[in-house]
């Protein structure tokens, strides 16, 4: 049978050749990729050089970085909004815009005001937007196989841990911390916006075909008849899935997963200091993390895929804690690695839960709404990780102690996913809005 496809010619010619939903998971990986200047993996290694020039403690900068990502976080309903009416596509190309702009200015920032409106606009548009944008994007082209899908998409941040740290460092050594941000935003006009505008597709009906690749449709007899549409009775609106107890835990689940590991990337450099291990240390440890991870997250999606999601999430949460209470022990080198690859493993299920939960139990007709506000709780928790650190070096001038305390934190979220998180069933006839 023929097949139609609608699309530009590259993306007819590509989606002859193989489903057009693997082409989305690399475009949507570059994004991921993209949003690592606005992640807390490269701002750990501009902490100190910032900190020293603008006369900032420990605690300032972990204040201007907490309240400037929160202040982000209540924008993104509005940007999930924004998605499910403009479609993905559209929606990276203007924050891929934005955000390359954003970082080719944050060098010039002056002061503690400054600095948190650079560091509010990068976490709106990077760790939020663009990772949303990409998140649903791939989340629309695959059902069955979401799971290892997103792996694969999250492999861009793996990349990112271990790419931008280590560049960040040889561009503040070579041209100082103020115009590093300039390369940096100059990447990423480069990287993403012509990936965006010649790739992305929002969902697969938009180009004659269906989730997985499972079923295409047939060519239709006239223009105006579309794709039979795909099945999404179980899919929850926004209003309707927050009325659910699993949402509340898998916010809860993701709240933790995000603050702490943002906690932990944020002040990686100054645990290691504290060690007496060098900053070319942990930009190394970042390495190992990163390539832990990268080897995780596709097995980790292949698992989400197969087995009970309650399990999966309880156990991502647990590895968390054992990162938290590795760190607190950092004494030498080889204390060091085993860190990093758990560090690794807890990344590789932060990023691949952070984009499964959201549609594996609210399905994808309203996802941009959800993820929004999923978002939006992810970056709370991440906005207020580093404080209590932050106050911890500077009040006790250790940060060890905090660290075994939030170690507690997954431990309980763990408990309470595996007891009560259920998929949560639409009541019969109910309708969309």
């Amino acid at each position: 049978m023929t097949v139609s496809f609608s699309g530009t010619p590259l993306q007819q010619r590509l989606a002859r050749r193989f489903f057009y939903g693997w082409a989305i998971v690399v475009v949507a990986m570059l994004g991921i990729f993209a949003s690592g200047p606005a992640q807390s993996h490269t701002f750990s290694v501009f902490v100190g050089p910032i900190a020293a020039e603008l006369g900032l403690s420990q605690t300032d900068m972990a204040l201007a970085y907490g309240l400037a990502t929160m202040a982000a976080a209540f924008c993104l309903p509005l940007m999930g909004r924004f998605l499910d009416r403009v479609g993905a596509r559209r929606m990276l190309a203007l924050v891929a815009a934005l955000l390359g702009t954003a970082c080719a200015s944050f060098g010039a920032v002056a002061g503690i005001a400054w600095l948190a409106i650079g560091f509010a606009v990068l976490r709106f548009l990077g760790q939020g937007s663009l990772m949303l944008g990409s998140s649903n994007m791939v989340s629309q082209w695959f059902q069955q196989r979401r799971g290892f899908a997103l792996g694969l998409m999250a492999l861009g941040f793996g990349i990112s841990m271990a790419v931008h740290p280590t560049v960040s460092q040889a561009l503040i050594e070579w041209v100082g911390w103020r115009e590093a941000w300039l390369w940096l935003g100059v990447s990423t006009w480069l990287l993403l916006l012509p990936t965006v505008m010649f790739l992305a597709v929002s969902k697969p009906e938009d180009m004659g075909l269906r989730p997985d690749g499972i079923e295409r449709a047939p060519k239709p007899s006239s223009k105006n008849i579309a794709p039979p549409p795909a099945d999404n009775s179980n899919d929850f609106t926004l209003a309707e899935a927050v009325r659910t107890p699993a949402f509340y835990i898998v916010a809860a689940g993701l709240f933790t997963l995000s603050m702490l590991v943002t906690t932990l990337h944020f002040f990686q450099v100054s645990i290691f200091a504290d060690a007496g291990l060098g900053a070319a240390t942990a930009t190394t440890c970042f390495t190992i993390s990163a390539v832990t991870m990268a080897a995780a997250m596709p097995l980790v999606g292949r698992l989400l895929d197969r087995m009970r999601t309650e399990y999966m999430f309880a156990g991502g949460l647990l590895v968390l804690a054992t990162a938290l209470s590795l760190a607190s022990a950092i004494n030498g080198l080889a204390a060091a690695l085993v860190y990093a690859v758990v560090f690794g493993l807890a990344n590789a299920v932060s990023m691949t839960y952070y984009t499964f939960m959201w549609p594996r139990y609210f399905g994808r007709s309203h996802l941009g709404s959800i993820q929004g506000v999923g978002q939006t709780i992810g970056v709370v928790g991440a906005s207020l990780g580093p404080l209590p650190l932050g106050l911890s070096k500077d009040l006790y001038e250790s940060y060890d102690p905090l660290l075994l305390a939030l170690a507690v934190i997954p431990v309980t979220v763990a408990v309470m996913a595996a007891v009560w998180l259920r998929a949560p069933r639409r009541p019969a006839g109910s309708g969309h809005d």
